[in-house]
């Protein structure tokens, strides 16, 4: 699957996007924060999720086979 990263994600993650595999959001997010860092975990525990274009919310319901996921931090502005 794909995850790609938006602004402060992107910034945090030192990347745009990229593949990772994992049954659920919660074991997703916690492969790819892995090596990262606090500055990444904290910009993840205040993100929502896309997934394939749907708000996920429940991080222990099964993604489905070669999703994308956004990874949307908290925007700015308005």
């Amino acid at each position: 699957m794909t995850v790609r990263y938006f602004a402060a994600a992107r910034a945090a993650a030192g990347v745009s996007d990229e593949q990772a595999e994992a049954a659920t959001l919660g074991t997703l997010l916690a492969a790819v924060q892995a090596g990262r860092g606090e500055r990444f975990s904290a910009v993840l525990s205040a993100s929502s999720f896309l997934v394939d274009g749907l708000v996920w919310r429940d991080r222990e319901a099964p993604l489905p086979d070669g999703a994308t996921i956004d990874v949307l931090p908290p925007f700015a502005g308005g």
